[in-house]
């Protein structure tokens, strides 16, 4: 069964190959976007294109950063000595020796930082091409790690975003049953509003009264019909639902978090009973928690 993934995650891969070894760590945390970063050692600048396509391969959304940290063995065989610096020290050691300074050692010139030099791979393409074949596998394993580790989160969200959606139902359903009785509560504000516009009765045959008698009814009747925006919010549940079972979803919920809570407020704002403002509450409260959780959907 698809479902949906999280944003925040971690992967971890090790290689080797000859002389060459190293590790990848794939990271990601909530985002707007799907943005890469990518850090690689020096010399293999190829690698930074491949490492953001086959991210964007496997990801949709989240600021991923990719580090990879690679080390070659120091054996003697691979080695080779700078004589150009090596002779600059030497002629520095002597200079310093006129002046009393005990001599350097081999082990000592050795040391030196540059003067002991890895050979570069540019002289033997193939061999540069396999550690860097090598270094890619690596790399798409880290990342399988880290969607492995996003659809986990992914597992442990549903049930909790599920859950708000169901409720939110069930609020919306206790909404529509209160809403009934907001006919009595209507017919009392109007009979109210009636007695103020005309105490004496008789007033009523007057026809300008009668005119604002019947606009008054209208707008009584409008603020407080809420079919509309219960009927809006039980087709968003619905879409809540539908696009879970269809990841990536959550550009998609983010949105429609927002009319989630455009039908909220407005049913508060029409409600007629203490009742029903009580419920538009509860569902503004649920509804924002939905919306922190879904900020974690990729």
């Amino acid at each position: 069964m698809t479902t949906i993934s999280g944003m925040t995650g971690f992967g971890r891969a090790e290689g080797a190959h000859g002389d060459w070894s190293w590790s990848v760590e794939a990271r990601s945390v909530n985002g707007r976007n799907l943005e890469i970063r990518f850090r690689g050692p020096p010399g293999f600048d190829s690698l930074d294109r491949l490492a953001k396509t086959s991210a964007q391969a496997r990801l949709n959304r989240g600021q991923v950063t990719l580090g990879v940290q690679a080390r070659r063995s120091a054996s003697s065989a691979s080695l080779k000595v700078n004589e150009a610096i090596l002779a600059h020290y030497l002629t520095l050691a002597n200079r310093l020796a006129e002046d009393g300074a005990t001599p350097p050692s081999a082990d000592g010139l050795m040391s030196l930082r540059g003067v002991l030099e890895m050979p570069e791979d540019e002289d033997d393409p193939d061999a540069r091409g396999a550690v860097e074949a090598a270094l890619a596998d690596t790399i798409y394993r880290a990342l399988d790690a880290l969607k492995t580790s996003r659809d986990r989160e992914g597992e442990h969200l549903l049930p909790v975003i599920t859950g708000f959606i169901d409720a939110i139902d069930r609020l919306v359903a206790r909404a529509e049953t209160e809403a009934l009785a907001q006919t009595d509560a209507i017919r009392e504000r109007f009979t109210r509003r009636l007695t103020e516009l005309a105490p004496n009765l008789s007033e009523l045959g007057t026809p300008g009264l009668q005119d604002r008698i019947v606009l008054e009814a209208a707008s009584l009747a409008t603020k407080a019909d809420v079919r509309e925006e219960l009927d809006r919010l039980t087709a968003h549940v619905a879409s809540a639902r539908t696009l879970l079972r269809q990841p990536p979803a959550g550009r998609k919920l983010d949105f429609l978090m927002q009319e989630f809570m455009r039908e909220a407020n407005t049913l508060c704002s029409k409600s007629a009973t203490t009742a029903l403002t009580g419920i538009g509450l509860d569902l503004k409260a649920v509804i924002e928690q939905l919306r922190e959780q879904v900020q974690n959907v990729e």
